[in-house]
């Protein structure tokens, strides 16, 4: 079956299971509506709102309550997990929002050099606005997005960083995080930085409670924000590795697949016998960051090894049922 139309059918599948429950269809919860209603309080009571998406889709994962909010000076759009992204596309996207006179930034909630540069850039937004108004009260800034953008994820990073820069003591708080969507049920406030004093405001995720086009409810399937029961798991699961077989990022991995057969048993066993050295080294070298090449070459080459592995028998038990 084709990608595209396996897409489409998924999306038909997740509007159809949704719409036609009304307004209490599975994500739009009343503990949603009530985030919204909060979220649309404060919009106007802080100083900037970043507006969290994914930076795979940064036009599908778009904050709708924020459809008509104006202010594009105390707007910008976050796309986290650019790490997940293609890097080239991502500057496309940046240059596309400058043009829609949108401040755009990309960034890797969980790596500290990424987080680090945000915040840096925020400080200096947060400066810039301080100039205008003349104000010295703390900067507020509200994080709003759809469920699973890695909002809390993001808050979390901010508020450990901010600290250690700031040299401040006291136990460190922390906003829920979740692979599932809709696990933040309050909004929570962290401090990322001092002198000025900023705090974000980590909120819900937010979704509309109707979605009308079916391959941005595929996008969002895909990606973790709306949950699988309502596209299918073995639907999904087809798409995905159907998407991914035809990547570029996908046939890379299967150099690394290759290099790591070619290697010899000697070095294997040289390997075992320094291997908790190594591991010591990689631990005091990166203790917190898990999105160093070490670890993302030894996913990818498992990752690779095991969808193709899939794709062969998926491909097998179509040739058995045609027969």
């Amino acid at each position: 079956m084709a990608t595209a139309t396996l897409a489409r059918q998924i999306g038909r599948a997740i509007t159809k299971a949704t719409n036609s429950t009304g307004s209490g269809n599975g994500w739009f919860s009343p503990h949603m509506a009530a985030a919204s209603r909060a979220i649309a309080e404060r919009i106007s009571l802080v100083d900037l709102v970043l507006e969290v998406r994914d930076a795979r889709i940064p036009l599908s994962s778009a904050y709708d309550q924020l459809r008509n909010y104006t202010s594009s000076s105390k707007r910008i759009i976050v796309m986290n997990k650019m790490d997940l992204a293609n890097h080239s596309q991502l500057k496309d996207w940046m240059k596309y929002f400058e043009q829609k006179n949108y401040i755009s930034y990309g960034v890797n909630a969980h790596n500290k050099e990424s987080i680090q540069q945000l915040l840096n850039f925020l400080q200096a937004r947060v400066r810039e606005l301080k100039k205008v108004d003349h104000s010295s009260h703390t900067t507020t800034i509200l994080l709003v997005g759809i469920p699973n953008v890695g909002k809390s994820a993001l808050a979390n990073s901010l508020h450990r960083i901010g600290r250690i820069s700031a040299a401040e003591k006291g136990k460190l708080k922390h906003a829920t995080v979740s692979p599932q969507p809709g696990e933040t049920k309050n909004i929570t406030g962290l401090k990322i930085a001092s002198h000025p004093n900023i705090y974000v405001l980590d909120t819900p995720g937010v979704l509309p409670p109707h979605i009308l086009d079916d391959e941005v409810c595929t996008k969002l399937a895909l990606t973790g924000t709306i949950q699988d029961c309502f596209a299918g798991e073995k639907e999904l699961a087809q798409c995905f590795l159907s998407i991914l077989n035809r990547s570029d990022e996908y046939k890379k991995w299967a150099k690394l697949s290759n290099s790591e057969n070619e290697r010899s048993f000697a070095d294997r066993n040289i390997e075992c016998s320094t291997s908790s050295e190594m591991g010591m080294k990689r631990k005091r070298q990166y203790p917190t960051d898990h999105t160093q090449d070490f670890i993302v070459h030894d996913v990818r080459r498992t990752l690779f090894e095991v969808i193709s592995f899939l794709m062969v028998m998926w491909k097998m038990k179509g040739l058995l049922r045609k027969s």
